[in-house]
């Protein structure tokens, strides 16, 4: 089975109070399962718009990842973070068939 992920890219304008939200998204990404691959970190634009920041996060599975997203945990977790910064995420199904 395919694993879902999440890409986010955001920009963040009040540090202080985005802070609140990153205190308390552990717990909601760990009660689905989640992992991060990428937590901010380098990065280099090389085509079309950039974010500051950018966030993949990894799920068991495509559903698994909406879950988290649709929960009313996470909904909460939007409200606290939305003031603070402007974001883009992407839920999006990875692929397990055949490479090249």
């Amino acid at each position: 089975m395919a694993k879902g992920y999440w890409i986010a890219r955001m920009d963040v304008h009040d540090m202080e109070g985005y802070k609140e939200y990153v205190s308390q998204n552990g717990a909601v990404f760990n009660k689905y399962g989640a992992k991060f691959l990428v937590r901010g970190g380098k990065h280099v634009p090389k085509e079309g718009s950039s974010r500051a920041r950018n966030v993949v996060l990894e799920f068991k599975d495509y559903e698994t990842a909406l879950a988290c997203y649709n929960s009313p945990e996470y909904a909460r977790l939007v409200a606290i973070r939305a003031p603070h910064a402007e974001s883009d995420l992407l839920i999006i199904e990875g692929y397990d068939g055949p490479q090249p």
